[in-house]
């Protein structure tokens, strides 16, 4: 938590140059519930004079570790918005999954934070995993609309190199019938779809931050800042962070790395791409899938209908 203080203090440096505010925190990766919020404090102080007003600050949270008195200490420094790991509330796939809590922890920490008084609260399910069911989705759906939560964010089962699951590949089983059905789903409970993954009737400030491709600072071990056409790499290596946490690798980004990213970014959510992002050959390939009815065009921005085919749809465009 030092090493992260010494990072962020170098980072703020960084970004005040610009003379930029920040508009939204995010407390996360990792399990920011198995710190204890005093440990936070120093944090909260450094960035409070950078603050935007009324903004959002959110941390997630693992229903085990996110007691009572964790969610007030971190309620009282000024978190408004949670955000729930619970991926499930079927017994035998959370042990699938090998996540620490029960589906009951995870209903109680969701009604302990509404109590303590946070009035955004979020929390994430996992699908396409190995013996999913349509019947076990539409329980875990039924489950997360009964708690008092306004966003939901639903991800497929990815298995990533250096994991666990990287030697059991079978675990993941993505249907596209499936993935259909659930995210409509959710839709009919009345949360709107505002990005590939993510449904609310709030939508996350933050989210929606990277969709926009605005610059963010990436304060921690493995975490990745972004400020014009720069993106800084602190070490992934934990022990390193802590002996040197300014030690930060700088990647420029070419035109078309900006470009594709843009494109990219906009599709898998409700910003669009500004036709002003496209050369010509890609506005002609764009004006083509508006007509056959794949993308919508609205005051200069193309937006996308189906979020599943974000990656088709930028691939087309630079065909």
């Amino acid at each position: 938590m030092q090493a992260l203080l010494i990072q962020l203090k170098h980072e703020l440096q960084r970004f005040q140059a610009y003379d930029k505010s920040i508009e939204s925190v995010f407390i996360g990766g990792g399990t920011p519930s198995t710190v204890s919020p005093k440990l936070y404090e120093p944090i909260f102080k450094l960035i409070q004079p950078y603050l935007d007003k009324d903004i959002e600050i959110t941390s997630e949270a693992n229903p085990n570790s996110a007691t009572k008195e964790w969610l007030e200490g971190m309620y009282n420094l000024g978190v408004n918005r949670i955000s729930f790991g619970v991926q499930s509330f079927h017994h035998e796939k959370l042990k699938i999954l090998n996540r620490a809590h029960n589906a009951q922890e995870a209903i109680n920490a969701i009604k302990n934070a509404k109590e303590i008084g946070f009035e955004n609260l979020s929390l994430d399910l996992i699908y396409a995993t190995l013996n999913d069911t349509k019947e076990l989705l539409s329980h875990d759906i039924q489950t997360a609309f009964s708690l008092p939560i306004n966003h939901l964010s639903a991800y497929a089962l990815t298995i990533e190199e250096g994991t666990p699951f990287e030697k059991k590949p079978h675990m993941s089983k993505e249907s596209l019938k499936i993935t259909s059905w659930l995210f409509e789903q959710i839709k009919s409970h009345g949360f709107e779809q505002y990005e590939i993954s993510n449904f609310g009737t709030y939508r996350s400030v933050h989210n929606l931050g990277y969709w926009k491709y605005k610059d963010y600072i990436g304060a921690g071990s493995g975490a990745v800042g972004k400020l014009g056409v720069e993106r800084f790499y602190p070490t992934t290596i934990l022990e390193e962070y802590i002996h040197n946490p300014l030690n930060i690798k700088t990647e420029n980004l070419s035109d078309e790395d900006v470009q594709i990213e843009q494109i990219f970014l906009g599709f898998r959510s409700c910003v669009g791409v500004d036709e002003k992002v496209l050369n010509s050959h890609q506005k002609k390939r764009a004006q083509i899938l508006v007509t056959e009815k794949k993308l919508e065009f609205k005051d200069s921005v193309f937006y996308n209908i189906n979020y599943l085919l974000a990656d088709e749809i930028t691939l087309f465009l630079s065909y």
